[in-house]
């Protein structure tokens, strides 16, 4: 089955508060550039990690706009990994034009942001086309719902 737009959602959702918070916790420390506190290294990571989030449900309501051009109304698996690229250059012009930029002080050195991100994202992605499909077995059959 194809996956509908709540079930993405929940699964983006779902993998970055579970993949995406343990993936940021064990790399905050290795981020290049981030040499502050470990306090704020930790806040800041952890508020890319959620503007990553909100701005994907955006995102989704996107893609799933375009999907409705497609004939199988879903992305190759490939798509999914490649979408990296506009959504990670989109959240890096907020941050550092200032719109959303305000809410995350101080604005991550861009090192640490692209590789945060990156790795975030091929951790989510590899869990999404691999594992999680382990202990939800049924999670492909109800449109890619969790709950």
């Amino acid at each position: 089955m194809v996956p509908t737009l709540s079930g993405r959602i929940q699964t983006r959702l779902f993998l970055l508060a579970t993949v995406g918070v343990v993936v940021t916790a064990l790399m905050v420390p290795l981020l290049p550039g981030m040499s502050g506190p470990p306090t704020r290294d930790y806040r800041v990571a952890y508020a890319v990690l959620a503007a990553v989030a909100v701005l994907g449900v955006v995102w989704e309501l996107i893609y799933h706009f375009l999907m409705q051009f497609r004939w199988e109304k879903d992305w190759p698996s490939l798509f999914g990994l490649l979408t990296l690229i506009p959504e990670g250059l989109l959240l890096f012009f907020l941050l550092r034009s200032g719109a959303i930029g305000s809410l995350i002080d101080p604005v991550p050195p861009a090192a640490a942001f692209w590789t945060q991100f990156a790795v975030v994202w091929i951790c989510v992605w590899l869990v999404a086309n691999g594992p999680m499909r382990v202990p939800f077995i049924r999670w492909r059959f109800r449109g890619g719902r969790v709950l």
